[in-house]
């Protein structure tokens, strides 16, 4: 069974209408190295630029 992943770039590789994220995989990553205290010190490596 899946897990749904929410996304609202809409110019990246991977989104898909509703917000979906359709990548295989997702690799978030913490800005200043392994912990974050909160979201924004979090980022998505799986994005890729739609073409």
């Amino acid at each position: 069974m899946g897990i749904e992943v929410l996304c609202n770039v809409e110019n990246c590789k991977y989104w898909a209408k509703g917000d979906k994220c359709v990548a295989d995989s997702i690799f978030v990553i913490g800005e200043h190295g392994r912990k974050a205290t909160d979201v924004e010190e979090t980022a998505c490596k799986t994005f890729e630029h739609r073409e």
